[in-house]
């Protein structure tokens, strides 16, 4: 099937370069690539996180109406305590 496409000038020349250096044509590098896009495309599919829960007792009552910022500065209070007993 004929088609017409715009191709940004230096990606078309580098493409004509390509193709006579591999003894090739445009048309046989067009088709390769778009079947490899094609290939990675249907690989790689939707991303699915997986279930990393564990079983605990949920978030602690003191931080059930907090925000990030509270969040945040309880965490940074636990960080500076010293490790070593």
């Amino acid at each position: 099937m004929k088609t017409t496409i715009e191709i940004t000038d230096w990606l078309l020349e580098a493409a004509k370069d390509l193709a006579r250096r591999e003894r090739t044509t445009l048309r046989h590098l067009v088709e390769t690539g778009l079947v490899q896009v094609l290939r990675d495309s249907d690989a790689t599919g939707a991303f699915h996180l997986r279930d990393e829960s564990f079983e605990g007792r949920g978030l602690q009552s003191a931080f059930k109406a907090a925000g990030w910022e509270q969040i945040h500065e309880a965490i940074d209070l636990h960080d500076d305590q010293d490790p070593t007993p």
